[in-house]
């Protein structure tokens, strides 16, 4: 999603690097990595470049990551902004406030694993490919978004500035989907608690994939946060439509 990015970073002046996680598109298979291997490789990348202190933006499921580089590099985090941002599934006791996608995927890993396994293999060839334009408002439908989000997705910079980053990931292989998904489903490895530098969590009352109740324990927990809860938003619109309102923030803290 960092494509939503491109327009309000210019027109701020704000400078965006997006690596890929590894085995997504086209960066390495990093075998049974874990969440709190990203943080080192986000320290090559910044050495490398010679950046000391700077800012986290992190959009649905980037969100733990932001949280382990936080927490591990409190020093160079100057501050983050999280973008519907996914919860700690592992520490959910209810799983009523996930997409029912979600939810079956949670179940079906902890219960057959090899079956989800094969599943996501089966599903590779179809995720990674272009759908024709005018098969979009079929897509749409069949994913059963909210008004808001369907609305915001009818814009065909923002269909594919949201759908593109997913088939890119699929174009690298399924194993590094997989690795990804499992990361989401195993613990972190730390308390949100951790997370002490300044958070700005943004969440839309209408999203469907992590409910706003969810956002809302998830940003009590944390010692510094702001969050805003926005109405008639959702997973997909909130984004599309605040990005230029997200980055200002961010860069003020």
């Amino acid at each position: 999603m960092a494509r939503l990015t491109d327009e309000p970073a210019r027109e701020l002046g704000v400078r965006i690097i997006s690596p890929d996680r590894p085995g997504i598109s086209g960066s390495s298979l990093q075998p049974d990595r874990k969440l709190a291997d990203w943080p080192r490789i986000i320290e090559r990348v910044l050495d490398h470049l010679g950046i000391g202190e700077f800012r986290l933006l992190a959009i649905s499921g980037g969100a733990p990551y932001a949280y382990a580089t936080a927490a591990i590099m409190p020093n160079r985090v100057r501050a983050m902004a999280i973008v519907c941002g996914a919860i700690p599934m592992a520490e959910l006791e209810d799983a009523s406030g996930l997409l029912p996608l979600y939810r079956w995927m949670l179940a079906l890993y902890r219960s057959r694993p090899q079956l989800l396994r094969r599943l996501f293999c089966m599903a590779r060839p179809i995720l990674a490919v272009r759908p024709p334009v005018r098969l979009r408002p079929l897509l749409l439908k069949m994913l059963m978004l909210r008004p808001c989000d369907a609305e915001s997705l009818r814009d065909a910079a923002a269909f594919e500035a949201i759908f593109e980053s997913q088939r890119r990931a699929w174009r690298g292989s399924a194993e590094g989907v997989i690795a990804d998904a499992q990361i989401y489903a195993q613990p972190w490895g730390f308390s949100l608690e951790d997370v002490r530098v300044p958070v700005r969590l943004w969440h839309g009352k209408q999203d469907r994939a992590f409910s706003v109740h969810l956002a809302e324990e998830v940003a009590k927990r944390f010692p510094n946060c702001k969050a805003r809860f926005i109405d008639n938003a959702g997973h997909y619109s909130l984004p599309i439509r605040h990005m230029r309102e997200i980055l200002k923030d961010l860069i003020s803290v």
